[in-house]
């Protein structure tokens, strides 16, 4: 979820329109800019939401193709109107009921211009929100010693793969965090950070895990958190509640690849599960090299057959935990399964 803060003097309203459905940061005047008196002034909280969707059919292939109007988002049992729409990696398109840009009037009681299904193309997309921007926090623990580099080979291969628009940034955690390789498309970068990595002492996944979530929080556009690891976390000082809070928050999908098997680590199970199916991703549980391999390549397809909504949230008094359900409206439709994040708690 994005917020804005928008001082708005003798700015164009169309302008203004573009960046709020853009999900920009901003304030204006630009600093150092002086406002008349005379000229009118509003401040206008605006909330962006981000919704990673994946949907698959009952064989589990993904479904493809999808148009705007397939779709039907509901928070809190409101339904919403979609702001942006993209299918895997393309570019967002802003969506409009005439088919043309959506332009308002922003008051203070007026939400940011919001819009329904056709797509308008008129304008360049940002090249920011093209592609996914992915962060791989990889275990550079003690329990990493046996698999370290069959682990290195299947990230650098899943790296490799990439669609050209994502970035990717390549992380290691043992009792610390390490940033190997600032995120980047440039694949050679991310491999050469990801092979300087050394192994370490216990494991501090949780503290390590919500820093790379703040980090990936910055970033605009898509992102997801791609976990990859071999052992209980065992010097954390976060709770794992508190890391996917601020994961359904920030709209960051979690994927963990684990490589223990199922029922060997049962607490860890139980909370890679909750993470991942609270934010929309998923949770391997792949002991043998191959099948990690494997792992990493389901992500890869997925994220390139994804859909990415945003919608600006419709007037709702409820300022705790707010439930998101997306839902397709063809009957031919609705026995897909659907997945993304469960809802987010609004900023006050």
């Amino acid at each position: 979820m994005k917020r804005a803060i928008i001082h708005c003097g003798m700015v164009s309203l169309l302008s203004l329109a573009l960046l709020l459905s853009m999900g920009i940061q901003f304030e204006l005047p630009a600093v150092g800019q002086e406002v008349s008196s005379e000229d009118p002034l509003f401040r206008v909280e605006v909330d962006l939401v981000l919704l990673n969707v994946a949907i698959t059919d009952r064989r589990g292939r993904y479904v493809r193709n999808l148009q705007p109007s397939d779709f039907r988002v509901y928070e809190d049992g409101i339904q919403q109107t979609l702001a942006t729409f993209a299918e895997g990696n393309e570019a967002p398109r802003r969506l409009s009921a005439s088919g043309e840009r959506a332009v308002a009037a922003i008051t203070p009681t007026t939400p940011a211009p919001i819009a329904t299904e056709a797509p308008d193309t008129s304008a360049a997309a940002e090249p920011s929100l093209v592609g996914t921007n992915v962060f791989v926090l990889f275990d550079t623990s003690n329990f990493m010693y046996r698999s370290f580099v069959y682990a290195e080979d299947a990230i650098a291969d899943f790296i490799r793969g990439l669609d050209g628009a994502d970035s990717v940034a390549v992380y290691g955690y043992s009792r610390n965090l390490t940033r190997h390789a600032p995120l980047t498309n440039n694949r050679w970068d991310a491999i050469r950070g990801l092979r300087l990595a050394v192994a370490g002492d216990e494991t501090a996944l949780y503290n390590c895990l919500l820093l790379t979530l703040r980090d990936a929080s910055t970033v605009p556009g898509r992102k997801v958190v791609i976990v990859f690891s071999n052992g209980p976390d065992t010097a954390s000082a976060v709770a794992p509640d508190d890391v996917r809070a601020l994961a359904e928050d920030e709209g960051i999908p979690i994927y963990v690849i684990s490589t223990k098997e199922v029922n060997k680590d049962p607490i860890s199970r139980n909370v890679f599960r909750r993470l991942t199916q609270s934010t929309g991703g998923r949770a391997f549980f792949a002991r043998s090299w191959q099948r990690q391999a494997e792992a990493f390549t389901e992500i890869r397809e997925e994220l390139g057959s994804s859909y990415t909504l945003t919608y600006y949230p419709q007037p709702n008094p409820n300022r705790g935990w707010r439930s998101i359900s997306v839902e397709l409206i063809s009957d031919a439709l609705s026995k897909h399964r659907i997945r993304t994040r469960a809802g987010y708690r609004p900023r006050l």
